[in-house]
């Protein structure tokens, strides 16, 4: 699982949003920051807590200049049955994409192969299509939203900062460091 600082695969897919079906690829991201959200299954557990607590922050995500991709292995009517049923998910607004042959899953490293099903795992790809975080949790553990929002605030921050990097548990508006040789041992 070597994805940190590579290009996404290309991938082409059918997803629900916004009440219709849409086809989804590659294609639409290049130029624009990118998360994807993986999770097991629809009309599970923790899936709908996260899923819900991304939507949340959806808003702001869009206003960074991020869209917002959940995959399952589910199908995309499926997905539309999920957001009919409920209120959690009816407040989802992003591309909810179904990949039930998993090709995107097996793309971004991360299907359980015995099972069928995705891991729960967050991407967080910049405007080349390359990946500049990543997050993998087992099935028990849920994600946060406001961790993944001050993740994609540091990946942006140090794309327009070269030369700058972002300690732990940066905020942004927080001093950065700038490794040089001074810095060795002294932090």
């Amino acid at each position: 699982m070597a994805l940190i600082n590579t290009a996404i695969k290309p991938f082409k897919a059918t997803a629900f949003k916004d009440g219709e079906f849409i086809d989804v690829s590659s294609e639409d991201i290049k130029g624009k920051w990118a998360v994807f959200v993986f999770y097991p299954a629809d009309f599970t557990f923790v899936c709908p807590t996260e899923l819900g607590d991304i939507a949340d922050k959806y808003e702001e995500l869009q206003s960074r200049g991020v869209e917002v991709f959940s995959v399952s292995t589910d199908t995309h009517f499926t997905h539309k049955a999920w957001h009919d049923s409920s209120d959690t998910i009816n407040k989802i607004k992003f591309a909810m994409i179904g990949d039930p042959t998993g090709e995107i899953t097996r793309n971004f490293d991360c299907m359980r192969e015995t099972m069928g099903l995705a891991d729960r795992a967050t991407f967080v790809v910049d405007p080349e299509g390359i990946v500049q975080a990543m997050e993998i949790t087992s099935e028990g553990i849920g994600r946060d939203a406001d961790d993944l929002v001050r993740k994609v605030k540091a990946a942006q921050y140090v794309a327009n900062n070269p030369g700058e990097v972002c300690p732990a548990k940066w905020k942004e508006g927080e001093e950065t460091l700038a490794p040089s040789l001074d810095l060795v041992g002294k932090i």
